[in-house]
């Protein structure tokens, strides 16, 4: 049944001009175009018949007007025949022109067809008056002749260009004008115009509906075909698809694609369904079945599925509803599919990203916490332990800066590699970031194996690596909390074993600790000393104090060592040793060493111009590049010159060795200062670095000075080593922690040129040290104990002694390899090298000479050094400790 165009569509349609009323003229829409350009060539492929016909049928009406007899009444009408053949023939082969030649189609006046239209409504009044001149011949045989050509002529003509309507309205005008010339003006006259104007109205009205079912259906079809094209287009480059089954859920249709994804090789038709596809069961969303929904006829939406009939990982996304008739029945199911493959695999992707580490595939830090809180969340039942180890590497970053970021990264590989080996299926191995890692080990509480297991790892992540062509040896420290004891949460457990990782480490690395409470408490400790540090670095609490030099040739001050101190308000006198690494921790390092060699060089500017002034610099002060430039400043405000300071360097800038050090040491040496190497063999470099660093000096550190006087020791053999080490590289050296007098003539005699310690006092303020420098033109005086002897046991017990000859008793105070203090012993005269016997064990006297004696105590040194490990072997003397 016709549906009428929309009421937008009909005023345009009739706003369209009078020639589309038959069907040839063009619109300004495409589908109208289309139509036209189609009626216009048919007409212009069967044109050259109708012009034959008209021709033929011309020439039989002329010859038979002409060739008649005279009494057959043809005579008067062969001139009117004429014309009228002459007409029409004029006309159809100007149409034939315009509908054949393509430059005329093309011609502005031919482009909408006007003239093909008036042409056609011409010829059918032509034709139309030449049958009435026909109807008006003598009737006979000619008449006949005459009417059936003319009528032959219009019937081809009409047929010819397809559009009855404008033949028709030709033929009406023609009857118009035959019935003018028969009858002239008059009530017939007027009828048949009347009959022209109901002609045009209904003839109009025709090709109104005609044209518009002409262009629903090129629009139908015009949208079928582009929908076809589309849902091919579709199906074939996107991702979606489409399905259709009957009603009792087996396919009727089925996108080629799934078809080939699902390996069906005879084809989907017909197959079930619920045959061909399997739900996703964990998927939200999916709790009733595709059975289900078939069997109650009902819609469904975004369905995960996978194929039934295979393994394969292809997973799609399904949906469907019923479809019904216009009465209600239903009829089956139509739905659509999309392919889920590639959103799965990065939603895979994600997941992986998020939990896991890009660069080493362990768990990251988030999973890590996951487990660790799933882990500990069962801890509220039955006992159940869980232990945490955290891992940090040793000397890592210099792999970083000598071999570059990916062999750091390379190595960071096979440490996870040799973790996860070493801790198999007992725990859960993590990446934290950077060079660290964490392992999880649920039900495991025994230290016993919690200790074998960390050693594993330290001595298996110890060895060494092979990166980038080079072998790398690196180190890791660990520490280890155990919950519920350290702890029952995430948060407590974690912090807990970061602190047993910082005692590992503050203890010299590649060793693990546990945590335990005194951790927590130095923590604590540590945190309320930083931020008085804080307060002290803002209000200035410091002061500096001098410890002079001496050259160990002319017992001569030639310079002093600036050491800081710091006064608290409640804890007292803070040593150096105590908060210095903490500012290095916690940043502020940097601002008290700034505030340190600015304030040393002002006040060493005071002193004499030969004295130098030493100051520390920290490993993280020298490698930051701004150090030249707050030497040069601090020189330039006091207005010393370069070589008055002496900048003191530990081992420690050597441990991430780099082309920056080099170029900070030859900036600094640009600048004029001297450079000492600090507490000299106490690090972890190797000697390799004294072939470029330019020092002017080292430092012997104070624990190979120490006992270097007595006897056996091996330290004077190491100082002396140390001395022809840096005359050879043409440095001086400074031994410290000189406190016994008789460590000077022993430093002086294996070549050390300078000597730093208590043996010549004290640190003391720049003001002192001004006044020691005017005293005695600058001579130092040495102080203190002037024998060096070895560390005594306090001890009260009784022993026998001989002297000449002479039996007594004494109590023995304290005692050493190398003497005693006895008590109960009188003397005559001077007894200092009085030679005795002492019965330090059963049935053994031990030689010994008194070397002192006062208030009836004396001082004896053994001939010998005694084993101490003696007393504890003898039996019947009783041993008791006072101190």
């Amino acid at each position: 049944m016709y549906a009428p165009l929309p009421v937008a569509d009909r005023r345009a349609r009739d706003r369209a001009p009078a020639t589309a009323l038959f069907g040839l003229a063009e619109e300004t829409r495409e589908q109208i175009a289309a139509l036209q350009d189609r009626k216009i060539d048919q007409v212009a492929a069967v044109w050259p018949l109708t012009l034959v016909t008209q021709v033929v049928a011309g020439a039989i009406l002329i010859a038979t007007c002409v060739c008649a007899p005279a009494g057959a009444g043809l005579a008067p009408f062969a001139s009117l025949v004429g014309i009228h053949v002459a007409v029409v023939a004029t006309v159809s082969v100007a149409l034939l022109c315009v509908l054949r030649v393509p430059a005329l189609r093309r011609w502005r006046p031919f482009r909408r067809n006007r003239m093909i239209t008036l042409g056609v409504v011409a010829m059918s009044a032509l034709l139309a008056s030449l049958l009435w001149t026909t109807m008006r011949m003598p009737s006979g045989p000619l008449q006949i002749a005459c009417f059936t050509a003319v009528a032959g002529t219009i019937l081809v003509s009409a047929v010819s260009i397809h559009a009855v309507r404008a033949a028709t309205l030709g033929f009406g005008v023609g009857a118009v004008l035959a019935v003018a010339a028969l009858t002239g003006p008059g009530v017939a006259l007027v009828m048949a115009l009347l009959g022209l104007v109901g002609l045009v109205v209904v003839t109009r009205k025709l090709a109104q509906v005609d044209h518009d079912r002409e262009l629903d259906r090129a629009e139908q079809a015009s949208a079928g075909d582009l929908a076809v094209r589309m849902i091919a287009e579709f199906e074939g480059e996107g991702t979606g698809w489409f399905w259709e089954a009957d009603r009792q859920g087996k396919i009727t249709y089925l996108s080629a694609k799934v078809v080939d994804d699902l390996g069906l090789a005879g084809g989907a038709i017909g197959q079930p369904l619920t045959g061909l596809f399997k739900m996703d069961s964990d998927a939200p969303g999916t709790e009733r079945t595709l059975a289900f929904h078939i069997a109650s006829r009902t819609s469904f939406s975004d369905y995960s599925v996978r194929s039934a009939t295979s393994d394969g990982e292809q997973w799609w996304s399904i949906s469907g509803r019923p479809v019904v008739d216009e009465l209600g029945r239903f009829q089956g199911f139509i739905g659509s599919g999309s392919d889920l493959t590639e959103k799965r695999r990065s939603e895979a992707e994600i997941t992986r990203l998020a939990l896991f580490d890009g660069l080493t595939g362990l768990a990251n830090r988030q999973r890590m916490r996951l487990s660790l809180d799933k882990t500990l969340a069962q801890l509220a039942g039955p006992y159940r332990a869980t232990s945490l180890l955290l891992i940090d590497l040793d000397r890592f970053k210099a792999v970083n800066d000598t071999l570059g970021h990916q062999a750091g990264d390379a190595l960071l590989k096979l440490v996870a590699q040799r973790l996860q080996r070493g801790v198999g299926d007992a725990g859960l191995v993590g990446r934290l970031g950077g060079d660290e890692f964490e392992v999880v080990l649920p039900s495991m509480d025994n230290r016993d194996t919690l200790a074998t297991l960390a050693r594993d790892l330290i001595a298996s992540l110890s060895q060494p690596y092979s990166v980038a062509g080079t072998a790398v040896t690196i180190g890791c420290s660990i520490g280890i909390a155990i919950a519920p004891g350290d702890g029952n949460d995430t948060e407590t457990l974690v912090r807990n074993a970061d602190l047993a990782l910082y005692a590992a480490k503050a203890d010299g690395r590649g060793v693990h600790r546990f945590f335990s409470d005194d951790m927590l408490a130095g923590a604590k400790t540590r945190k309320l000393l930083e931020d008085d540090l804080r307060s002290a670095v803002a209000t200035g609490a410091f002061h500096l104090c001098y410890q002079p030099v001496v050259n160990t040739k002319t017992t001569r001050v030639v310079g002093y060592e600036a050491l800081i101190r710091w006064n608290h308000p409640t804890r007292g006198l803070v040593s150096p040793a105590d908060f210095i690494p903490v500012a290095e921790e916690c940043g502020l390092i940097e601002a008290i060493g700034e505030w340190v060699l600015r304030t040393a060089c002002i006040e060493a500017a005071r002193w004499p111009d030969a004295i130098r002034v030493a100051v520390n610099v920290s490993p993280i002060q020298f490698a930051n590049p701004v150090l030249p430039a707050l030497v040069t400043s601090a020189l330039a405000q006091s207005g010393i010159s370069a070589n008055r300071l002496e900048l003191e360097i530990t081992e420690g800038v050597f441990l991430d060795e780099t082309s920056s050090s080099e170029q900070m040491f030859k900036s600094l040496k640009g600048i004029g200062v001297r450079l000492a190497l600090d507490d000299f063999g106490t690090g972890y470099s190797s000697l390799g670095y004294l072939r470029n660093a330019p020092f002017d000096k080292i430092k012997i550190d104070q624990s190979f000075v120490k006992g270097a006087a007595e006897p056996g020791n091996r330290n004077a053999a190491i100082i002396k080593a140390i001395v022809t080490l840096a005359d050879t590289l043409g440095m001086e050296t400074t031994a410290e922690g000189v406190e016994i007098q008789d460590e000077i003539d022993l430093i002086r005699d294996l070549g050390c040129s300078h000597i730093q310690g208590y043996v010549y006092g004290r640190p003391v303020s720049a003001e002192d040290a001004l006044l020691q420098l005017a005293a005695e033109n600058g001579i130092a005086t040495p102080s203190g104990f002037k024998v060096s002897r070895a560390p005594r046991t306090k001890m009260l017990r009784s022993a026998g002694i001989l002297i000449d000859g002479v039996r007594g008793d004494v109590r023995i105070r304290d005692i050493s390899t190398s003497g005693a203090m006895i008590d109960g012993i009188a003397v005559d005269g001077d007894p200092d090298g009085l030679e005795m016997l002492i019965e330090l064990v059963e049935d053994q006297m031990v030689p010994a000479r008194i070397r002192w004696a006062h208030n009836g105590k004396a001082g004896i040194e053994f001939h010998e050094a005694f084993n101490l490990a003696k007393l504890n072997q003898t039996q019947g003397f009783r041993l008791r400790r006072t101190g």
